[in-house]
């Protein structure tokens, strides 16, 4: 038989048993195991991520309801001036 043939077939052979193995470990019950911690740790960091967007949109929410009130006063400041300087 040729090397390259032989070569070729044990390299075949040692990627069917490598798969094999990894997709045993991949489907154990410790890498389940770990999935599970992995897949916990993110939902939790998904609620701290949400509470941190909730805290931001409340704060926005306050700052612009501000803002109005501010441009509003200022309205009412600049009708009352004007007013006075018509009579």
């Amino acid at each position: 038989m040729d090397k390259d043939l032989i070569k070729n077939i044990a390299l075949f052979a040692g990627g069917i048993a490598s798969g094999t193995a990894g997709l045993k470990v991949l489907t154990s019950k410790d890498a389940k195991k770990a999935y599970t911690h992995v897949t916990a740790a993110v939902l939790r960091a998904k609620s701290c991520v949400m509470k941190t967007v909730t805290t931001a949109q409340e704060n926005a929410e306050d700052i612009l309801a501000e803002a109005k009130e501010i441009n509003e006063e200022r309205e009412k400041e600049a009708v009352c001036a004007d007013a006075k300087e018509s009579a």
